[in-house]
């Protein structure tokens, strides 16, 4: 596989591999309502997205302290290390702990550990994305992204995720603007399960400089054009379209189509221990399945350099390597 790698769409509290929830329900006394392993694994076979969810929030219980979420991003840092990523943007979910009594301060500080390490060990850059989780309250968004700004920690931008349908981008109109004018990037997660209209708001109602997923714009041929002709990035996840049902099968996904229509597309693992892969397995996977050529991986590696946020000399230094 190639690499060096730039990861874009990635849920941090998706990277909970079971162990590692069983390990922090011993640490912090959370009874869980899972015999075992086999039966928690026995769990991940999701009708939708909803359903999917249901159990990314309840594992997240585990999840306390600063430690918990340091641990949880070294766990992850060094499985993407591995797999070829030397730059992470990646998403974080305040409203999710706030919640259950979990401070915006302790989960970004314990987050911002976990990927100082990262960088001073293992070479990888990052940023954090807040999102606000688009079926909660607005005003709770304004109040998270309050609390993240305040909460002594480098951000990188604000992002859109959770339950996509009946939650148009719109509803967040003035909480991007504030995220804007505090200097925050922008993305959103538009068109998995919501339709192509969701990408046109995001686009011109929130202003967001990469949309996740957006796997449904084929739907819509004038906003595939504008896609192609902005070269707005597109942060596509396979891997998780197949186990949410956003496609039958990775056969049907419709990555090279995208490719073919001058979309400029990313691969990423989304929520990795929920979904069957890290990056590096997406990409294998679509090797495979998809018959992508080695010039068509090489693209998707630069393209997911060049769709990062990162600093123009280190893009060039990771668009070097990859030769």
């Amino acid at each position: 596989m190639p690499s060096p790698l730039a990861e874009l769409h990635l849920h941090l509290e998706g990277t909970l591999e079971p162990e590692l929830i069983f390990e922090l329900a011993r640490r912090n006394g959370v009874t869980l309502p899972y015999r075992d392993l086999d039966d928690l694994r026995a769990r991940y076979r999701f009708r939708d997205l909803q359903s999917f969810l249901d159990l990314y929030y309840a594992n997240m219980a585990t999840l306390r302290t600063a430690a918990d979420f340091e641990r949880l991003t070294w766990a992850y840092a060094e499985r993407a290390h591995a797999g070829g990523v030397r730059h992470a943007e990646v998403f974080v979910d305040p409203q999710a702990h706030t919640a259950r009594g979990v401070p915006t301060e302790t989960v970004l500080r314990g987050v911002a550990a976990g990927l100082g390490r990262a960088e001073s060990e293992l070479g990888l850059t990052s940023g954090i994305i807040v999102c606000v989780l688009r079926d909660r309250p607005v005003a709770e968004a304004r109040r998270m992204l309050e609390e993240s700004l305040a909460a002594g920690v480098p951000l990188l931008g604000i992002g859109l995720d959770s339950a996509e349908v009946g939650y148009p981008p719109s509803l967040f109109a003035d909480v991007f603007t504030a995220a804007a004018e505090a200097g925050l990037r922008r993305v959103a997660h538009a068109g998995e399960e919501g339709p192509p209209e969701y990408l046109w708001q995001a686009l011109d109602v929130l202003g967001v400089e990469r949309v996740d997923h957006g796997v449904r714009c084929l739907e819509d041929d004038v906003l595939v054009r504008r896609l192609a002709a902005e070269q707005v990035p597109l942060t596509v996840c396979p891997l998780s379209n197949v186990r949410l049902r956003v496609v039958d099968d990775l056969a049907a996904h419709p990555l090279r189509r995208m490719l073919d229509r001058g979309l400029l597309v990313t691969l990423n693992s989304d929520d990795p221990a929920y979904f069957g892969g890290y990056v590096d397995d997406n990409l294998r996977q679509c090797r495979d399945t998809l018959g992508l050529t080695g010039a068509e991986l090489a693209t998707l590696a630069a393209n997911s350099v060049r769709a990062s946020f990162a600093g123009a000399g280190r893009k060039a230094e990771l668009l070097a390597r990859l030769g």
